[in-house]
């Protein structure tokens, strides 16, 4: 399905925008302000322009700082939807972007902190405790039901180091750059079923279109969609997304339901 593209006038805030469902940072990159980024061209990149072109992109994102509300929106194939709402602070650290996030849920809140980058660090509050979260752990749902994990909103393979380009391909009928991320050997030799992860880059924004998490045998087990954006004053930032577990081919929709951008959050914020 076609990628959609809103372009309502210029604003700075957007507020309560509900949407209905749609047939998606983490990757949660967006043309920045001042214009859409040079990315597209003719033909396959060489080696030395596709890394400049994925360095680009680990640089760019939502511009300044940003809030957003949210749901977490459980799709099971068999049995009953489910709604999770909750609140997500962004902006970006030396190394990468970093996210507070706020989840309710029934069966108690939970608070994240995410670093992304070559050290990316996830934590977790939760019954009055903090803890960093290994491996293992973010891979684990964060709600009952659901698919989304603490790995999936962070997408640390975005900075593996063994990164080429594979192809430009479609993705929701818009060119994009498909790169292959082979799971360094601490994560394969962790025996979590992770052997790589491939990333679609929008030839033309800096949006991250599509993520597959590939198991050992190449197989994809996870595949993460954007399926549309939303365009707020000079910048495009995620609306809806998808993340779908590929064996049992439930999913869990992430949908923005309010936005706040260009703001100035305490330090205490992302601490």
């Amino acid at each position: 399905m076609a990628l959609r593209l809103r372009f309502p006038a210029p604003a700075t805030i957007w507020r309560a925008f509900f949407f209905a469902a749609v047939a998606a940072v983490p990757g949660w990159a967006a043309a920045p302000g001042g214009g859409m980024p040079e990315l597209a061209q003719v033909g396959k990149p060489n080696e030395v322009e596709a890394a400049r072109i994925l360095e680009q992109f680990r640089r760019a994102g939502v511009a300044g700082q940003f809030f957003f509300e949210f749901v977490f929106r459980t799709l099971p194939r068999r049995g009953e939807e489910r709604v999770f709402p909750g609140r997500l602070w962004g902006g970006r650290a030396t190394e990468g972007s970093v996210f507070r996030v706020e989840l309710d849920d029934p069966a108690g809140p939970q608070r994240l902190l995410i670093r992304n980058g070559v050290n990316g660090t996830v934590w977790r509050w939760r019954d009055g405790k903090v803890e960093e979260l290994d491996l293992a752990a973010s891979l684990t749902p964060l709600v009952a039901g659901g698919e989304i994990s603490a790995f999936d909103l962070q997408m640390p393979f975005l900075y593996w180091p063994e990164a080429r380009l594979e192809k430009i391909t479609r993705v929701f009928g818009r060119p994009s750059y498909a790169y292959h991320f082979a799971a360094p050997p601490p994560v394969q030799d962790r025996q979590l079923g992770i052997g790589a992860a491939r990333a679609y880059l929008d030839t033309q924004f800096n949006a991250l279109m599509q993520t597959e998490l590939l198991g050992p045998s190449g197989r994809v087990v996870k595949t993460f969609s954007l399926i549309s954006l939303k365009k707020v004053g000079d910048q495009h930032i995620p609306r809806q997304a998808d993340y779908r577990n590929e064996a049992t081919r439930d999913k869990t929709r992430f949908e923005v339901t309010a936005a706040a951008l260009q703001l100035r959050l305490p330090a205490a914020a992302f601490a």
